[in-house]
């Protein structure tokens, strides 16, 4: 499903691809379908997460697959419609589904915040509504589905902890995620490893507002010098809030690293084309932490390298 970033691109539009669960349609961002089968008989494995309805082997890899009706708190999954197998943080997940209903182009901007009129289940797992020709269909956020029954996640998010730091506590950063979690373990993550002056939004469109703010004031060096964002957000992408930054001459020297779940090919061909700094994948939070020093030992070096020169 790779394809090349051309310049007809157009980086704020999203490909959706619609499944239905019980009588609701869903929705996941296509970049994180690696492929749709039909529904093939499992194997159950003891002592697992109750989502996961069991495990099978296509082209020799073991994948687990979770049942959405489950997920959902829909009832169980008969043994039929269609199995959607997915990549997040280069691990493949898969999901079984009542039927697929094809793909929906739209935009990032029309992605809706959850609305509490969903079910328990459905707001709790919503990242954004969509409409498509009248009609409600949710965005589920799949990484909080994941962070529930997979502990490894949860590990490697940890990992954090051990890392010691606090050389550049000074340095302004602005965080922008829309999950909850992720967006208050990123912060703890960072304070833990000495960045303390962190500013953090819920997407794009709130981060691009506060930019601009602070670059009409005069303050925009004091409030952020390093953007870290996810890619997947409603109102406004990472994508889009990067090319925003790029295109104007003031916020164009603020360093970005993009942190997200989709970092394959054709995400990083966008992100590459825009001029990131860094991109990583989730939840290698670690890692972040080990590329924001980097990225900041150099530009801290190259401003004494001025300042030098200058005298």
């Amino acid at each position: 499903m790779t394809k090349e970033l051309s310049e007809k691109d157009d980086i704020s539009n999203l490909d959706l691809l619609i499944f239905i669960v019980g009588d609701r349609k869903y929705a996941i961002n296509v970049s994180k379908v690696q492929e749709i089968i039909a529904y093939a008989p499992l194997t159950s494995v003891p002592c697992v997460h109750p989502y996961v309805e069991g495990v099978f082997m296509p082209r020799g890899e073991l994948i687990s697959v979770l049942d959405m009706k489950r997920v959902l708190q829909l009832g169980e999954a008969e043994a039929k419609g269609n199995i959607i197998i997915a990549n997040f943080s280069a691990q493949s997940i898969a999901f079984h589904v009542d039927a697929v209903d094809g793909i929906f182009t739209t935009t990032w901007q029309d992605i809706m915040r959850p609305s509490e009129s969903f079910g328990d289940a459905e707001s709790g797992l919503s990242t954004g509504i969509v409409k498509r020709n009248g009609e409600l269909i949710v965005v589920l956020d799949f990484e909080k589905i994941l962070s529930d029954i997979n502990p490894a996640m949860e590990l490697r998010a940890a990992g954090i902890y051990e890392i010691e730091g606090g050389r550049h506590s000074d340095i302004p950063i602005l965080v922008v995620e829309d999950s909850i979690m992720l967006n208050r373990l990123i912060v703890e993550s960072l304070e833990k490893a000495g960045y303390t002056n962190i500013t953090h939004t819920a997407n794009g469109q709130e981060a691009w507002d506060m930019i601009k703010e602070w670059r009409d004031e005069g303050s925009l060096e004091s409030h952020v010098q390093c953007v870290i964002t996810d890619i997947e957000m409603p109102k406004m992408d990472g994508h889009s809030l990067i090319k925003l930054m790029k295109e104007d001459f003031m916020t164009q020297p603020i360093k970005v690293i993009i942190f997200s779940s989709i970092i394959n090919d054709v995400e990083r061909a966008k992100g590459e084309k825009l001029g990131v700094d860094a991109q990583l994948s989730k939840p290698e939070i670690d890692q972040l932490v080990e590329k924001l020093d980097q990225i900041m030992d150099a530009s801290s070096h190259m401003e004494l390298k001025k300042g030098e020169d200058a005298q």
